[in-house]
C-alpha cells in the first residue's frame, strides 16, 4: 500500500527499524524493556545500540532578554528587546502554574527520562503509518531542546530545520534531551522551559506572559490564570488573545481543557475546576513598550541606543552590538535627570508647539563630567508626518541618530574670544571696525592645511548695516558685532580659532569635516545642541572639556557591572576660561540678552543667529549646568527661514537668538536649578586680563543725542535683544552656500 507516495511501514518491520527511538528512554531508565507493540517487543538497550544513540551536549546560548534604561534615580524610562522576556527562578513562579503546565504538557514529567516512553511509542506508531512525523508525544525536556534550537537559529532555513517533521530531527532532539536530563534536575529543566516558551501576544517566558496577560508577576498567578497560560503554549499563535475575539475564544476553550485535565489528574477538585471555568478570560492586554518610539524620553533613549550601536566597545560588528542591546538582558544606568528633562520640555512647549514647522531642541550638560542631564525637542518622536512627528534625534549629531544640524551662528564667536585671551589680549583691547568686512588678501585667513581662504570679493555685514566703530573684546562680544569678530579672527589666526573649537569638542553634526573658511567665527557650520552645550560646559568647568556621556553603568544578566567614568581633559587654562566667562556674563546685563535678563545666579552665555534668521541659538552656563537651545526648520532653513513663521501660536517678523532660544534657556534653568544652591564663577585675574595692552580705546567722543552711544546694538553690530531684531550673518550676499 502507498501513502503520499511512500510505502506504508508494516507494524512488524516498521517497529524493528524505527521504534527504536522510543527505546532511547532506556538509557535513563536502564533495564526497562520497551513495551510490545503489536507482536514485537524490543529492549531499550538493543534499540539504543541499533541506533547508536548517546547523549549529545546541547549548546544553550543565553536567552534573549529585554534591556532596560534607567534614569539617574534608577527609574526605568525605556526598554529594548528582541523577545519580551524576563527570566525568573522557579521559586518566583506560582506552584499552581508549575502544576498546570506539567498536567497539560507532560503529566509524567517527574517519572520518566528524557522522553515519555509510552507517549513517544504511541506517536511513533502514528508517524510510521503516515510516513512522517504527524504526532508529537514530546516530553517537556524535548520541547525545551526544540525551543533552544529554534531560538539560536539565525536564518529562516535554520529555524525550519529546528522544527522540521523528520525522524532524523527527532532522533537528534532525543540525543540532546538525554544530555539535558543528565545535566539538570527536573526542577531546573522545568524552570528553563517556562522561561523559554512563547505564550503569544509578544510574551516570551512565564514572567513576561503573566505581566502581558494579567498585569501581575508569575508568582501571583491564580488557578484560572495559570491554566490559561499553560494552555497557550501548545499553539500560541492560534490562541493569541491580542489578535481578536475568535482567538480569545480559542484560548478560553483551551484554558478549560487544562482545568479539566488538572481535575482528572486530581491536582484540583472538580468543584475548583468548575469555579475557575466560570470565570472570564481576564486578558488585560498590558502594553509592552519597546524601542525609543515608545519611551517616555525618546530623544535621550535614541542617544543611548546609538551610543551602543556605534561603539566597538560593545561589539566588533553592527549585529553583535545590536544583539548586545536587544538580547543582552542589560540594565543600563544613565545620566538623565527627570526634573531637568521636564524643565526643558515645559520651557520649549511654551514657545514652540509640536505642530509648528520650526523645531526647538535643547540639551543640558553638567560641567566637569559631561553628563547629559536632558534632551528635549518641540516635536514628538515618531513617523506620522501628518502629526508633524520627527524620526530623527534633532538634539544630537548624526552619530547618535540626529540629522545635519543647524548653523550655530554667533555662538561660535566664543571660540575666537577664547583664542584671543589665550594669546594675551586684555578685556579693553580693541580696534575700529566698519559696517562691512572684506579681506584685503586671500592670505589674511589660512586654514589648518595652510591654504589661503580669505575672500576679497564678498563683503560680510553687520546686522542692518550697523556702522561699527571702536570696539573691545567686551563691547564687541556684548553687541555680537560680526565685523569685529572677523577682524579679531584675522588677527589671532583662523586655524588657531578652529583648533580652540576642536579642543572644546566641536565637530559638525553630520559627521563631516569642519569647514574652515573666513566666516568660521560667525558659525556657518551646522551643529547640534549636545555638542554646543558640552563646549560651553567647558567654560563652566574652568577650561576642562568633558566628552558628552549618557551611560554611567551597564549591568549584565549575570549581575556583572561595568562602570563608565567621565572622559575629561584640560583644554585651556582655568584663568583663560574665567576671563571668557567674565565677558560672557555681560551678555545678560549689557548685551544681546539684556532684554531677557538673567536667572538670579551667576550665568554666562552667547546668542547666535544664522544667516538671515535661518536659525537661532542660545548657549549658556552656570558653574553647575550648561545648556544649548537651537531653533530651525527641518524642511530646510534656506528655503524656510524663521522670519514670518508661526511659533507657539504667534507669528514672528524676525527671529534671533534672544527671541525664542534665549527665553527657553532662561525658563529651563530657572526650573531645573530650583533647590540647587547657587555656585559662583571664579573672578578673573585682572592683573593679567584687566585694562589693555595691544590697542587701547581712544578718548571718548561726544555721545549720541540720545546719550546711549552704540549700546543699542544696531548702530555698531548685531542686535539680539529679547524679542527684537538681532544678529544677521549676510554671508555671500545673503545666500550661504554652506547652508
Amino acid at each position: 500500500m502507498q501513502t503520499n507516495g511512500k510505502p506504508k511501514a508494516s507494524v512488524r518491520g516498521g517497529v524493528l527499524r524505527l521504534l527504536g527511538a522510543a527505546g532511547v528512554a532506556g538509557v535513563l531508565t536502564a533495564g526497562i524493556a520497551l513495551p510490545a507493540v503489536g507482536t514485537v517487543g524490543m529492549t531499550a538497550k538493543s534499540a539504543t545500540e541499533a541506533l547508536h544513540l548517546a547523549p549529545e551536549e546541547l549548546d544553550e546560548p543565553p536567552l534573549p532578554e529585554k534591556t532596560v534604561l534607567l534614569d539617574a534615580d534608577g527609574k526605568p524610562f525605556a526598554q529594548f528587546y528582541y523577545q519580551n522576556r524576563e527570566s525568573v527562578t522557579l521559586d518566583k513562579i506560582a506552584p499552581i502554574m508549575r502544576k498546570a503546565i506539567v498536567a497539560i504538557e507532560d503529566y509524567r514529567f517527574y517519572e520518566h527520562g528524557p522522553l515519555d516512553l509510552e507517549g513517544t511509542a504511541r506517536a511513533l506508531i502514528k508517524n510510521i503509518v503516515s510516513g512522517g512525523v504527524t504526532q508529537g508525544g514530546s516530553s517537556i525536556t524535548q520541547q525545551y531542546v526544540k525551543q533552544v534550537l529554534y531560538n539560536k537559529a539565525e536564518t529562516e532555513e535554520e529555524k525550519a530545520a529546528a522544527v522540521a517533521p523528520t525522524l532524523s530531527r527527532k532522533l537528534t532532539e532525543i540525543r540532546y534531551a538525554m544530555a539535558i536530563e543528565q545535566k539538570y534536575t527536573k526542577d531546573e529543566i522545568l524552570e528553563r522551559y517556562l522561561n523559554i516558551a512563547y505564550f503569544g501576544a509578544g510574551a516570551y517566558g512565564i514572567e513576561a506572559a503573566a505581566k502581558r496577560f494579567f498585569g501581575k508577576h508569575a508568582s501571583q498567578l491564580n488557578l484560572a490564570e495559570a491554566a490559561t497560560l499553560a494552555g497557550a503554549v501548545q499553539n500560541p499563535n492560534a490562541t493569541d488573545p491580542n489578535r481578536g475575539k475568535r482567538f480569545r475564544d480559542r484560548l478560553l476553550a483551551r484554558r478549560n481543557v487544562v482545568l479539566d485535565r488538572m481535575a482528572e489528574l486530581k491536582i484540583i477538585t472538580p468543584e475548583e475546576a468548575e469555579k475557575a471555568k466560570a470565570q472570564k478570560l481576564g486578558y488585560k492586554d498590558v502594553p509592552i513598550p519597546g524601542g525609543c518610539e515608545q519611551s517616555e524620553f525618546p530623544y535621550f533613549c535614541l542617544y543611548v541606543r546609538n551610543e551602543i550601536l556605534n561603539n566597538p566597545q560593545f561589539g566588533k560588528t553592527q549585529k553583535a552590538r545590536s544583539d548586545f542591546l536587544a538580547r543582552g538582558g542589560l540594565t543600563i544606568k544613565t545620566t538623565l535627570d527627570r526634573k531637568m528633562q521636564r524643565a526643558a520640555e515645559k520651557a520649549i512647549r511654551k514657545y514652540v508647539h509640536p505642530t509648528d514647522n520650526p523645531v526647538a531642541a535643547e540639551a543640558l550638560v553638567e560641567p566637569g563630567t559631561g553628563a547629559i542631564k536632558a534632551m528635549a525637542a518641540s516635536r514628538k518622536f515618531g513617523t506620522n508626518r501628518k502629526k508633524k512627528e520627527m524620526s530623527i534625534n534633532v538634539v544630537a549629531d548624526a552619530e547618535h541618530g540626529g540629522g545635519t544640524g543647524f548653523q550655530a551662528g554667533s555662538t561660535f564667536k566664543m571660540f575666537t574670544l577664547v583664542t584671543a585671551l589665550k594669546k594675551g589680549y586684555k578685556f579693553n583691547d580693541g580696534f575700529n571696525v566698519g559696517p562691512t568686512y572684506v579681506a584685503r588678501s586671500p592670505h589674511d585667513f589660512k586654514d589648518c592645511q595652510g591654504n589661503s581662504v580669505g575672500d576679497t570679493r564678498t563683503p560680510l555685514h553687520n546686522s542692518e548695516g550697523g556702522r561699527g566703530g571702536f570696539l573691545t573684546l567686551q563691547t564687541g562680544t556684548w553687541k555680537s558685532v560680526n565685523t569685529f569678530f572677523l577682524t579679531l579672527e584675522q588677527k589671532v589666526g583662523l586655524c588657531d580659532v578652529v583648533k580652540t573649537a576642536k579642543d572644546f569638542g566641536i565637530k559638525r553634526a553630520d559627521g563631516q569635516k569642519l569647514q574652515e573658511f573666513e566666516p568660521f567665527t560667525l558659525g556657518f557650520n551646522e551643529m547640534d545642541p549636545v555638542t554646543v552645550a558640552a563646549a560651553y560646559a567647558t567654560l563652566g568647568a574652568r577650561g576642562k572639556y568633558c566628552k558628552p556621556m549618557a551611560i554611567t553603568e551597564i549591568i549584565d544578566r549575570y549581575g556583572r557591572s561595568t562602570k563608565f567614568k567621565p572622559q575629561c581633559k584640560q583644554v585651556v587654562e582655568p584663568e583663560v576660561a574665567d576671563a571668557t566667562t567674565y565677558i560672557l556674563q555681560g551678555v545678560f546685563t549689557k548685551g544681546t540678552m539684556a532684554g531677557v535678563g538673567g536667572i538670579g545666579r551667576d550665568a554666562a552665555g552667547k546668542t547666535g543667529t544664522g544667516d538671515v534668521s535661518r536659525t537661532a541659538w542660545f548657549a549658556g552656563y552656570t558653574p553647575d549646568l550648561a545648556g544649548a537651545v537651537s531653533l530651525g526648520d527641518p524642511r530646510g532653513p534656506v528655503r524656510y527661514p524663521l522670519s514670518g513663521q508661526v511659533m507657539g501660536g504667534r507669528r514672528y517678523g524676525s527671529v534671533y537668538g534672544a527671541t525664542i532660544p534665549g527665553p527657553i534657556w532662561k525658563e529651563t534653568f530657572l526650573e531645573a536649578l530650583k533647590g540647587v544652591p547657587p555656585s559662583s564663577f571664579v573672578p578673573p585675574d585682572m592683573s593679567r586680563f584687566g585694562g589693555c595692552s595691544k590697542q587701547c580705546a581712544p578718548p571718548p567722543k561726544k555721545r549720541d543725542k540720545d546719550g546711549r552711544g552704540d549700546e543699542r546694538g544696531g548702530r555698531g553690530g548685531d542686535r539680539e535683544r529679547g524679542r527684537g531684531p538681532g544678529d544677521r550673518l549676510d554671508l555671500f550676499g545673503g545666500d550661504n552656500p554652506f547652508e
